[in-house]
């Protein structure tokens, strides 16, 4: 879901709906429960749902998602409900996150 260059409000469902029949074909197939890293992936594509606000909190929260991670659905959001200015906010809160790493 990282990897996704655009994206609707439609497609974020369907992205949801998409994981969801993943998850009980899976479910099928293995006896594993739950599913490992389950709640990391339904997390990421909640986030597309979020405010500019709320998305600036959850990225300094949700640490254990890569830079290329969160720059994607940072660069997915732009256009749909975040303008360019929040956008280079929300970057530049990325870069600040990542600067320690180095």
């Amino acid at each position: 879901y990282a990897n996704v260059k655009k994206c609707s409000n439609e497609g974020r469902a369907l992205m949801q709906l998409d994981f969801q029949q993943f998850l009980m074909k899976l479910e099928k197939l293995t006896d594993i429960r739950p599913i490992p890293d389950k709640e990391f992936v339904e997390t990421y594509i909640k986030a597309y749902y979020l405010t500019e606000n709320d998305m600036e909190r959850w990225i300094k929260e949700h640490r254990e998602y890569s830079t290329k991670q969160l720059t994607n659905l940072v660069n997915v959001c732009l256009g749909s409900h975040i303008n360019k200015k929040s956008r280079q906010k929300l970057l530049a809160a990325i870069d600040d996150i990542d600067r320690p790493k180095r």
